[in-house]
């Protein structure tokens, strides 16, 4: 064997061990028993401690030093190697594992104290996590050579800083503070919504959510539809899992949320099988990841084309007064501009203010200069400043989110950059396919998803962030196709 090819069984076995990993976060969520935490935080650092203990070893580096790529692709697969084993070497199994556990504790504690609105319950395992959080940050960014905070981000979306993102988020939130008081009186000019009717059985609900996600493109002989608390994508490209959660009152909350998590489903299940279990076929990153779901949910199916389509199937399905199942009205309802508390329940015009939040929040707890204590009030007063509401509590303030509690530092700007290239990339779909809104009309996905599996799919991690988006659009990211987006949306009088 070359040494190409001895890096490729071993990042295979990484790659196997990596998805055994998923799984167990799968069931922990959406199936495990609560009183198997602990035995599950132990299989998680295991498994973390092997993975880790396969990167570093002296082997690899000896193979990484004399392999050669044959090809872009293979070349592109040997470049990500090199990061892989760069990140893990610098970090001891010791601290992985750690940090494993710590997770997994704090996750479960998490769940009680949001229950309970008391951040007083998880607050001194949230510190244990930062406390680690840190001590990874400040190993990868001397490694890296990176600040800490920007090491931790380049985890989830290489090739992407805090000082890259900090003025695209300032630039928004100047927009923000002239745009959101305008939509607000246009929409109060139009009148209000007609309700829906409910209530809507979970049976229903479930078979709807399940033929949209195929409407999508999902194909169920390699996916699974499940329930938790949080909603997520999760599982291997060959055997995806997406979970949502069901309100008898509110079919939106589920339906939408399967739309959003499809689109997810749909980029794992596009990308180039020819190289599973190697770091080139794998997605480009965490915003190009929300990329695809957001140009599912919010792009394409918040459409006006689309609602038309899924007007009829709401009818059809729940029957009654046809008039609140109007896609004019449908529009009303799921493209409200609302100031409120809950981040995933937030109009895309609002939501990169919560995740603006957050990215300053966590990244100034990484650098030390906000303790976990303090967490709260901080949580409260940004919040404050840049929506002009405070939670009453904290279960809708910092107890909201799951991500920390898991150790998922780094990780939020992802959701705004993702929006952004979601609104870049549907601007470029628009081009190549004129006919894309009386497709969506119909229901007819195909389409779309072909054009989205060939520019972005198709391409695993050959090609970072901004060069994706180069190949798919012509131009890097360019916030000004959000912008223009939102405004033709909520700002045409």
């Amino acid at each position: 064997m070359t040494a190409y090819q001895r890096l490729t069984a071993r990042f295979a076995r990484l790659g196997a061990l990596g998805e055994a990993a998923g799984m167990l976060h799968w069931d922990a969520s959406a199936m495990m028993p609560p009183g198997g935490g602990a035995a599950r935080g132990e299989q998680l650092a295991a498994l973390a401690g092997l993975r880790h203990d396969l990167l570093v070893s002296p082997d690899v580096s000896l193979d990484l030093g004399e392999a050669t790529g044959t090809t872009p692709w293979e070349q592109a697969n040997l470049d990500l190697m090199r990061h892989e084993h760069l990140r893990a070497t610098a970090l001891p199994t010791a601290l992985v594992e750690a940090v494993e556990r710590a997770n997994s504790a704090c996750e479960k504690v998490w769940r009680q104290a949001k229950a309970a609105a008391d951040f007083a319950l998880v607050r001194p395992y949230l510190a244990e996590v930062v406390r680690l959080q840190r001590e990874v940050a400040q190993g990868l960014g001397e490694a890296l050579g990176m600040a800490p905070y920007d090491a931790l981000m380049d985890g989830y979306q290489r090739g992407v800083t805090a000082d890259d993102v900090d003025p695209v988020f300032a630039a928004y939130e100047a927009w923000l503070a002239e745009a959101l008081p305008r939509a607000e009186a246009i929409q109060a000019r139009r009148g209000p919504a007609l309700p829906l009717p409910g209530p809507f059985p979970v049976a229903a609900q479930r078979d709807l959510c399940r033929a949209m996600a195929q409407v999508v493109g999902l194909d169920f002989a390699h996916a699974r539809l499940d329930e938790s608390l949080h909603p997520f994508c999760g599982g291997t490209p060959t055997d995806v899992r997406i979970t949502t959660f069901y309100d008898e009152a509110n079919v939106a909350k589920a339906l939408l949320g399967v739309l959003h998590e499809t689109g997810h489903a749909m980029y794992e299940r596009g990308l180039p099988e020819a190289f599973a279990r190697q770091p080139v076929g794998e997605a480009a990153g965490m915003a190009a990841h929300e990329s695809q779901s957001l140009i599912v949910e919010m792009q394409a199916c918040r459409s006006d084309a689309f609602l038309q389509f899924l007007s009829a199937r709401l009818q059809a399905t729940f029957g009654g007064d046809p008039a609140p199942y109007a896609a004019e009205n449908l529009g009303k309802l799921w493209r409200r501009v609302e100031r409120g508390f809950i981040r995933v329940d937030a109009d895309e015009m609002t939501y990169p203010a919560h995740v603006i939040l957050r990215f300053r929040l966590e990244r100034a707890m990484i650098q030390g200069s906000l303790e976990v204590a303090e967490l709260p009030e901080a949580w409260n007063a940004g919040l404050a400043t840049a929506l002009g509401i405070a939670p009453p509590n904290d279960a809708l303030g910092c107890l909201q989110d799951i991500h920390w509690h898991d150790g998922a530092f780094g990780y939020f700007p992802s959701y705004t950059l993702g929006a952004m290239a979601a609104a870049q990339l549907m601007a470029a779909l628009r081009r190549a396919e004129p006919q894309l809104d009386a497709q969506l009309a119909r229901g007819d996905m195909a389409p779309m998803m072909a054009w989205l599996r060939d520019k972005v799919h198709g391409q695993g991690a050959r090609l970072g962030f901004q060069d994706l988006l180069r190949s798919a659009t012509g131009k890097p990211l360019d916030p000004a196709d959000f912008t223009a987006h939102l405004a033709s949306r909520y700002l045409a009088d």
